[in-house]
């Protein structure tokens, strides 16, 4: 019997559940990766990202075996290859429970069943999936419960993978289209200088465990200190396995830090749920209350949010680090989202698009769950009324400066005194540091009290607007 292992999310050969059955189960096995030109994001650190991932996997896999690429929407991409090889039996992925992966499942299962394929499906991706912790068969709406329950939970173990329990089909099926992969992939801009791969990944996590790990909740939400796990572009691409991860840190000492990780990923999990729960939730405001704000959507200024040039230091040195490096440190993105929404009064989906576009590390659930909190239109968000200070969050957790002078280099000769308010500086003072402001670096383009009273009415109004 012939079958396919269809890498989608989970671009390793590790710890793979879908891959390890398939070699289990298979006399002789095709690798394959299907390219839907209609998701590509082109130009985006997020494509470059992700099909960087991708071509990392070829490369390694292409060394001993094959993996081979056809370029296209999921049906016609396989009606290609069942001509190129109609004796194929079976199919073996990695389910993918939400967003355009979910759709694309259903419609790929009906096809299958047309071609009598027999289907192999794994939940691979999560520690726990989406229906798997529920209270009395429904959905947890709020954290905190869904924690207590889901520590308690049995976590699976790494799965063992052996490519040599099968025959791996390395004759080439599709010519013209590795020809095509390989002009696609000398055509994505070098982002950075990490290294891709699983291999890499599992070192990441070792050097996260051993020297991080234990104040990971002292480190975690100063962005200077550069002390989070990083994982989680490798954990995107599937590159790391989140069962390894687990593992891991599992076989690390107690400490509180260790407990906040621990915290965060059930965050995403949580989240993970969430997405499948409320499948709208990418364009629609979960909390019923908050679907009637009456966002400004100033265009100029989301320009300006965009480019980091608002006045709020702190926020333009997030921008700045996320447009130069297609990654934004945790507490940076509650403040950004914070303040285009409750400082600007732009929607949240404005804001969720344009991290999607940017970040090398775009998981759905987790970046639109984490917009929604911050604009309070989700499930356990932060209250309306709770609303970050930009210039209180700089002074907490950047004192110094020290990462907006990194990212803001206009600011780099400001002493602390003004580093979080520049605006404060007299004509003179400005001249003896080297800065004209409203020229060499913006004035604030809001003013944060008088844009937080305005955010709260329309909050307000949304709410009453809802209960009518």
């Amino acid at each position: 019997m012939t079958s396919v292992m269809w890498f989608r999310k989970d671009l390793r050969l590790s710890d793979n559940k879908a891959l390890a059955k398939a070699c289990e189960e298979s006399e002789e096995l095709i690798l394959f990766f299907q390219l839907n030109p209609e998701q590509f994001i082109e130009g985006s650190p997020n494509h470059q990202a992700f099909f960087s991932s991708v071509a990392y996997l070829k490369k390694q896999i292409d060394q001993h075996r094959h993996l081979h690429v056809h370029f296209g929407n999921p049906k016609d991409s396989f009606k290609e290859l069942l001509k190129a090889v109609p004796e194929i039996t079976d199919i073996y992925f990695n389910t993918d429970e939400t967003g355009y992966g979910a759709t694309r499942d259903q419609e790929m299962r009906t096809f299958f069943k047309e071609q009598k394929i027999q289907v192999h499906e794994f939940m691979d991706g999560y520690l726990h999936g989406a229906r798997e912790i529920t209270r009395n068969g429904n959905y947890y709406k709020v954290y905190t419960p869904y924690y207590k329950k889901w520590i308690k939970q049995v976590k699976e173990s790494p799965i063992e993978v052996n490519l040599s329990k099968t025959t791996v089909k390395s004759q080439l099926i599709f010519e013209k289209e590795e020809a095509r992969f390989k002009t696609f992939c000398e055509q994505l801009p070098v982002l950075d200088d990490q290294p891709l791969g699983e291999a890499y990944a599992i070192e990441r996590l070792k050097k996260f465990v051993k020297e991080d790990l234990k104040v990971y909740d002292q480190k975690r939400d100063i962005p200077e200190a550069d002390q989070t796990s990083r994982l989680s572009r490798h954990l995107r691409t599937g590159e790391i396995s989140i069962r390894t991860v687990w593992q891991a840190v599992q076989k690390a000492p107690n400490s509180t830090g260790k407990t906040t990780f621990e915290k965060e990923l059930c965050w995403r999990d949580f989240y993970h749920m969430i997405y499948v729960a409320f499948p709208k939730q990418k364009e629609e405001s979960i909390q019923e209350n908050y679907r009637y704000v009456e966002w400004e959507n100033k265009r100029a200024d989301f320009k300006k949010w965009q480019a980091g040039q608002t006045g709020f230091p702190i926020v333009d040195a997030a921008i700045h680090q996320l447009n130069e490096t297609g990654w934004m440190h945790n507490r940076l993105r509650m403040i950004t989202a914070s303040f285009l929404t409750k400082d600007l009064l732009i929607d949240w989906r404005w804001g969720e698009k344009y991290f999607q576009q940017m970040l090398v590390d775009y998981d759905p659930a987790s970046n639109i769950g984490g917009w929604q909190w911050a604009a309070s239109t989700g499930t356990d968000a932060v209250p309306y009324f709770r609303i970050f200070n930009p210039t209180t969050q700089s002074e907490k957790f950047d004192p110094k400066g020290d990462f907006i002078r990194t990212f803001v280099p206009e600011l780099k000769a400001i002493p602390n005194k003004f580093i979080h308010q520049p605006e404060k500086m007299t004509e003179a003072q400005q001249k003896e540091y080297g800065i004209q402001l409203g020229e060499t670096y913006p004035l604030p383009i809001v003013d944060h009290k008088e844009q937080r009273k305005r955010a709260l009415a329309k909050y307000e109004f949304s709410k009453e607007r809802a209960q009518e």
